[in-house]
């Protein structure tokens, strides 16, 4: 079993360059199955999430080809079959977009329950919700959340919580549908934005992305073209708080500062030096940390997505701060884990109440998920000695060449296999 050895108690510094946003690659890469003709898909992150939603989409007849590392040619024109590999679509929660995709693509789609992180109940109702405005029949049973799209057509959705992954399957259903479909409540996240630009260059005709009002008016098909995946705000901002743990000085480049201003925001109350360039954010410290109390909450609000790294950047500040989660409803699990290096962080429902300033203490931990994997990792950087984390499946979702570059800038961090 693989782990990660790290060395800490030493100040970041350097560049980072930032890849592209996984959360948009894996809902633009089933997107390609609504496309007749060929997609080039530039600035798609080397992590195991794209390898396997690009395998759920081969399972279906497309034919994908690598170029380098971070681009990939998609050629759906010869799907087979609108039923998904059940093996391959436990492996992650992104699976579920295979619903909207194959809908638009065949009127008919076999998708099994999604996996991938387990932090709480994420229940799917809204994404079936949507689908049956549009006109779809919608069963269930053990194996399969079966959709009869024969009817598709467009019609106006209202979503009753934010969600971004019903907004998203809703986008997908809704391009290849006759007439016109309005979302009402809709998530905003760069990523719903990112995959209305992809099917706009393609030729849909999506209004309103970035908004709570999206229209969408279905045209005939989708044509080919090339298309660059955004930056990863997630990737940035765990970057952001690694360099404000260790009280470093890091340049994060290749980013959109807009998409991080929650982020940066939160930073200057704490009294962080933050400059921000077009496509660059430093993040560097100049004097003592305020603690601050952090809510996460959709776009463009704090991202529940940095929630665990921003609860161990703020044990390292003096001071009791309060991180309270408004988005899902058991994402401090990892606290357990985090306990063995800094054990004054109390849960309290939706709320995890630090008194920071203690010095943490290294300890072999367990990456529970995604982002808590990545606390652990800043918590290995921040502390003197050298700590062990395992459970690197859960990192390599999401993160690309994590160790590479840490380690440029100026990390002791390395991968064994036990």
């Amino acid at each position: 079993m693989e782990k990660l050895l790290i060395n800490g108690g030493k100040p970041l510094k350097g560049e980072v360059m930032i890849s592209g946003a996984k959360n948009a690659a894996v809902a633009i890469i089933p997107a390609t199955l609504l496309v007749n003709g060929v997609c080039r898909i530039e600035n798609v992150p080397d992590i195991s999430d794209v390898d396997s939603i690009v395998k759920m989409i081969t399972s279906l007849g497309a034919k994908v080809e690598r170029e380098g590392i971070n681009t990939l040619i998609i050629d759906s024109t010869q799907l087979k079959t609108y039923v998904a590999d059940p093996e391959l679509a436990v492996k992650m929660r992104a699976s579920y977009y295979l619903m909207g995709a194959l809908v638009g693509r065949f009127k008919n789609a076999h998708v099994p329950p999604p996996g991938g992180c387990n932090f709480g109940v994420r229940p799917i109702d809204q994404h079936l919700k949507a689908f049956k405005y549009l006109n779809c029949s919608v069963t269930t049973d053990d194996d399969f959340v079966k959709i009869d799209g024969s009817s598709l057509s467009g019609g106006n959705v209202y979503f009753d919580v934010v969600s971004v992954g019903a907004t998203i399957n809703a986008i997908l259903a809704a391009v290849l549908a006759p007439g016109r479909t309005v979302l009402e409540s809709a998530a905003k996240e760069p990523h719903v934005v990112d995959l209305a630009n992809f099917l706009n260059s393609m030729g849909a005709q999506i209004k309103g992305a970035g908004t709570d009002v999206i229209k969408i008016t279905g045209v005939p098909s989708l044509k080919g073209g090339t298309y660059s995946i955004i930056p990863d705000q997630i990737e940035a901002g765990t970057y952001m708080f690694a360099a404000a743990a260790t009280r470093g000085d890091v340049v994060v480049k290749n980013v959109i500062p807009k998409h991080l201003e929650a982020i940066t925001a939160k930073f200057l109350e704490m009294g962080l030096g933050v400059d921000e360039g077009d496509e660059e954010v430093r993040i560097y410290a100049k004097g003592p940390l305020t603690a601050i109390n952090i809510k996460t909450m959709p776009y463009p609000g704090f991202p529940t997505d940095l929630q665990p790294q921003a609860v161990i950047m703020l044990a390292t500040v003096n001071g009791t701060s309060i991180v309270t989660e408004g988005v899902w409803e058991s994402r401090f699990q990892y606290v357990e884990q985090l306990a063995k290096m800094y054990d004054k962080i109390s849960v309290d429902g939706k709320r995890a109440i630090i008194k920071g300033g203690a010095p943490l203490v290294p300890a072999k931990v367990t990456a529970t998920d995604l982002r808590a994997g990545a606390s652990m990792v800043i918590a290995a950087l921040a502390c003197n000695g050298t700590t062990e984390v395992d459970g690197l499946r859960h990192i390599d979702r999401g993160y690309e060449h994590i160790v590479e570059k840490f380690a440029a800038l100026g990390a002791d961090i390395q991968r064994v296999d036990d």
